[in-house]
């Protein structure tokens, strides 16, 4: 299975290379691909326990485009996920009027917003507790979305059918999973969005999510909250609610290797016993960053520290001491 791996991963950065010097930016010809990618480094040292570890924690290459004007393709791979391989998108996309979209294969599950869950676009070196705890980002199935104006708000609809059984496993299944997102406006200024989905995965677990999140960007500011609830239909596991709050703002700055320094600050909390003590654990998140921005490629080294506020302990951060004690962490990202 190894060997499998690595012949994939081998052929598939040999066609990555070649590409990049022979994609096509003509966005009018087709068939067009473009590629992009990952890379995050951290080290980090935990000071409760005074124990450290270095990590490539993200490595993603993948390949996109257009095959004519209707259809389009998607393929990503994760080379290095804290050391495992994995396949992330394997979809393709057809386009049949104008505003509506249909993606079938390996793809996103229209729960999580990308700037928590994607490494290129968070705000911080490890995600907020939502992104990371309540369940994986893709799914194999199908994927509709439908993009209108609502006199002058942008409406975007998504809608979509999985196996409920996360990435890489074509399971049988007599419930499908299936889950849907209302979103209003755009990535820059006022948006909203508003989201359900439905997971029965076997006969001890079934969950079902609901979400909620706002946002505001302006040209070198952003504000963004969100919360969200995994409720379960069985008795073999609990409830859990989870919410952030975070902002940052990136300062131009006159230097030879940066761009801008990104003061950036997050409080998100995790509960599952829902008394009236307060969420079980609550994590506030002080960050800066140094970073830069280019045509093709952008790079941000980032300074987190995090304070953990535990009310009780909880069984997601059970598998080590360092998962819910303080935290310094020092990341270098590269985009492309």
């Amino acid at each position: 299975m190894r060997t499998l791996h690595l012949w994939s991963f081998l052929s598939f950065l040999s066609v990555c290379l070649f590409s990049l010097s022979a994609q096509d930016t003509d966005s009018v010809n087709y068939p067009n691909f473009k590629v992009d990618g990952s890379l995050k480094n951290k080290f980090e040292r935990a000071t409760d326990t005074g124990m450290s570890r270095f990590s490539v924690r993200n490595s993603r290459v993948g390949v996109r485009g257009n095959i004519n004007t209707f259809s389009s393709y998607r393929v990503q791979v994760e080379l290095s996920n804290e050391g495992k391989f994995s396949v992330l998108d394997l979809s393709g996309t057809l386009k049949p009027v104008d505003g509506l979209s249909l993606t079938l294969g390996q793809t996103s599950i229209p729960l999580f917003n990308s700037y928590i869950v994607s490494p290129s676009e968070m705000m911080f070196a490890n995600r907020a507790f939502l992104g990371k705890y309540f369940l994986s980002t893709r799914d194999l199935g199908i994927h509709g979305k439908y993009a209108f104006d609502a006199g002058m708000v942008p409406v975007t609809i998504e809608a979509g059918f999985y196996n409920g059984n996360t990435i890489n496993n074509p399971v049988w299944k007599n419930s499908l999973s299936s889950g849907g997102r209302v979103e209003l406006g755009n990535m820059k200024g006022l948006r909203f969005t508003a989201k359900v989905y439905d997971y029965p995965n076997n006969d001890t677990t079934h969950f079902v999510f609901y979400g909620a999140d706002l946002r505001y960007k302006a040209d070198n500011w952003r504000v963004e909250t969100e919360i969200m609830q995994k409720k379960s239909k069985t008795i073999h596991h609990s409830d859990m609610l989870s919410w952030y709050l975070q902002g940052a703002c990136d300062v131009p700055i006159q230097s030879r290797m940066f761009e801008f320094i990104r003061p950036a600050v997050r409080w998100d909390a995790i509960d599952e016993r829902k008394d009236e003590a307060g969420f079980d654990v609550n994590r506030l998140t002080a960050g800066i960053g140094f970073g830069f921005n280019q045509k093709q490629f952008s790079s941000i080294l980032r300074f987190d520290y995090e304070w953990y506020f535990v009310n009780h302990e909880m069984q997601i951060f059970a598998a080590n001491e360092e998962m819910d004690a303080d935290k310094f962490t020092v990341e270098l990202l590269f985009t492309f």
